[in-house]
């Protein structure tokens, strides 16, 4: 029995100490992560069949819902991300208050909700180098994989020339796994 609840709280968030803080997390985990971070705002990045319910402790207004398919090039029945889905990311993103943590939550939490985190420190953070905040986002999470189309697409619309790819091309694949455990990057970086 304690073996199964010192599982269990693993998979679990403390309270955030900053309430500038993106936290990242897998589907399985949104409520929990809700709750435990006492976040105000979400970003769903998941397929149109799967959106999830806005949770009561969020306003409507505060949940940016992306319907997309976690793939890179264009493929019959799915929905490829694109530039308009970047663009909302970054106009929320910059509407963000930082009252409270953000959470950013894809199916696994490993590709297109690292892409977005990744793309939302970049445009919170306009003076970092990009190859810096994508290292903190592999210290964060081994097992993250931008979306490269996401990162691609935000590159040329931050104006970043190239230098988001090339610093998440940097970072690599990660380690593999069905689903990422629940992480988190403060918002505001050095320069």
């Amino acid at each position: 029995m304690d073996t199964l609840i010192s599982l269990l709280d693993q998979t679990r968030v403390p309270v955030a100490m900053s309430p500038e803080t993106i936290f990242v997390a897998p589907l399985s985990l949104v409520e929990a992560t809700v709750a435990d971070a006492r976040v105000s705002h979400l970003v769903t990045l998941i397929n149109g069949e799967t959106l999830i319910d806005t949770p009561p402790s969020i306003g409507q207004d505060r949940h940016l819902r992306l319907a997309m398919n976690d793939i890179c090039e264009p493929q019959p029945g799915l929905v490829v991300p694109c530039e308009t889905h970047v663009a909302e990311l970054i106009q929320f993103a910059l509407e963000w208050d930082r009252q409270a943590p953000l959470l950013i939550h894809c199916w696994a939490g490993i590709s297109r909700s690292t892409a977005a985190a990744f793309i939302s420190l970049c445009a919170l953070n306009p003076e970092t180098e990009e190859h810096a905040l994508a290292r903190a986002l592999r210290r964060a999470s081994p097992t993250a994989y931008p979306n490269r189309r996401l990162v691609a697409l935000a590159d040329q619309v931050l104006s970043r020339q190239g230098r988001m790819t090339s610093a998440v091309e940097h970072i690599g694949r990660g380690q593999l796994a069905e689903e990422a455990q629940v992480f988190s990057l403060p918002a505001g970086h050095a320069a």
